[in-house]
């Protein structure tokens, strides 16, 4: 995944605050990148209405 692709949240991995259950199966775009333990990258994906947070790599998937 890289910066500036268009991303759709499929999954959540864990409990998550209602703003980003509200993201679920919307589209965003990648903005960045982000340490998150130690051992995995999050990646950060910002939406239509500004909202941006992370997810895991496997919670998203490339739009075309």
């Amino acid at each position: 995944m890289e910066i500036g692709q268009k991303v759709k949240v499929f999954r959540l991995r864990d409990r998550v605050s209602p703003a980003v259950v509200k993201k679920l199966g919307q589209v965003g775009t990648i903005l960045g990148y982000k340490m998150t333990d130690g051992s995995s990258v999050g990646i950060v994906v910002q939406f239509e209405d500004n909202f941006s947070t992370w997810f895991f790599e496997d919670e998203l998937k490339v739009v075309q």
